[in-house]
């Protein structure tokens, strides 16, 4: 039995008033021909330069927001008679396939962070316990496997991807430490945060040890390059959460502002990892693009569907609790896209949410409006273009693993 999104599909039209779906996901002339093939580009990416082919535009944001609106409202998925090349046989459980390599990730990144002093390594292994599903490393370890195979190698991972692998972890979950205290947050994966258990600036100390021993780790793979890539993420992580603070007077600047914070602060470290493994393998800029475009787009894709959670999900599937994003005065796609038929909206969003009973009624709105489902929409917008690029690659099962990994991400409830 053929998945359900096995067939291509494209927009078509029908619909006469606008939204702010419409100037995201549609363009005119060169624009819309550009992300057809794949080749804008996202402010802030770090990807400029990389292939003589790439036509580059101006950023995502930009080229989305500014352009003419076009007659689309909402997407209408339509077969275009795309010949059929994926099925259930073929396509492998992506955790099931990175399973082997994953085994001692966690015992691997405990041996990077051994000190003596026990109360920091208790503070460092917290997070480490095997319980979490390693979302980065897999993709990490799956793509590692395909761009090898695709450079006519044996699929089995180079010393240095699998560190990659390692190190994705290690930044992530140091930011995961931080973003903690900064929000205040007392529950992270389903458990009591450091900061709750150990305090704020234990936990600030925490986190800085963990991203001082993936730099090391980084340093020791003996590539100028993959250090080039990886230190920009941590850049990137940093300028997020300094977007995350602040906000835009304007809606159209302000959802480039969320779709420039969502790449930097999620998509980031997904894109440049996925690139760092492909440059240990192949000297091909056009294979580093493939690798860095699958990452941002499902890294964009997977925060979209997380912020669609926050008005969806209960707090029990979650692993902490609901409308987190209001309560921290953040306005995420679903709110974004609420203003649309809500113009009350952009007075909280401007002081986030901060007068008495702005979070109830915030999310009263967004239930009553479409922005979930729109958010949705550019979701999906954002992992078919994530699969047209990985398909660039030769096929085997890593490949094909990755497209599966798509549909999980839109898929999943927590």
């Amino acid at each position: 039995m053929a998945i359900p999104w096995r067939h291509c599909w494209r927009w078509t039209t029908g619909a006469t008033s606008t939204s702010l779906l419409e100037t995201i996901c549609c363009f005119n002339g060169s624009y819309a021909t550009s992300l057809l093939r794949g080749t804008g580009t996202v402010a802030g990416s770090g990807n400029e330069g990389l292939s003589s082919r790439t036509v580059h535009t101006t950023s995502l944001g930009n080229s989305i927001l500014t352009r003419h609106k076009s007659r689309l409202l909402y997407p209408t998925p339509k077969p275009c008679g795309c010949k059929r090349i994926h099925s259930d046989a073929k396509l492998k459980d992506p955790f099931t396939l990175a399973q082997k390599d994953l085994n001692n990730l966690y015992d691997d990144i405990k041996k990077e962070l051994f000190v003596s002093k026990s109360e920091l390594k208790s503070l460092c292994d917290y997070y480490f316990d095997g319980k979490g599903k390693a979302f980065r490393p897999m993709i990490v370890v799956l793509m590692a496997r395909a761009c090898n195979s695709h450079s006519n190698r044996d699929g089995d991972l180079l010393p240095g991807q699998r560190s990659i692998a390692m190190i994705s972890e290690m930044i992530h979950t140091a930011s995961l430490v931080h973003d903690d205290v900064i929000d205040g947050s007392d529950k992270r994966r389903g458990k009591t945060t450091i900061n709750e258990v150990w305090g704020e600036r234990k936990a600030i100390l925490a986190g800085d040890f963990i991203l001082s021993a993936a730099s090391m780790a980084l340093a020791r793979i003996g590539n100028n390059t993959v250090v080039s890539v990886l230190s920009q993420v941590m850049e990137d992580l940093v300028r997020g959460e300094f977007m995350q603070l602040g906000s835009k007077e304007n809606e159209k600047e302000r959802f480039k502002h969320y779709l420039d914070k969502t790449f930097k602060k999620t998509a980031s470290l997904i894109a440049n990892s996925c690139k760092a493994v492909s440059i240990l393998v192949n000297s091909d800029p056009e294979v580093h693009e493939i690798a860095f475009q699958y990452g941002r787009n499902v890294g964009i894709a997977f925060q979209l569907v997380d912020d669609v959670l926050d008005y969806t999900a209960c707090a029990s599937q979650l692993g902490k609790p609901s409308a987190t994003d209001l309560k921290l005065g953040l306005a995420t796609g679903p709110v974004l896209f609420a203003c649309q038929q809500f113009p009350e909206l952009h007075g909280m969003i401007m002081r986030r949410f901060s007068s008495s009973g702005d979070v109830a009624r915030a999310w009263q709105y967004v239930q009553e409006s479409e922005g979930v489902d729109q958010t949705n929409y550019l979701a999906q917008h954002y992992c078919q273009e994530a699969i047209r690029q990985i398909s660039l690659l030769r096929p085997s099962l890593e490949r094909d693993a990755l497209i599966r990994l798509t549909q999980m991400v839109l898929t999943r409830d927590k």
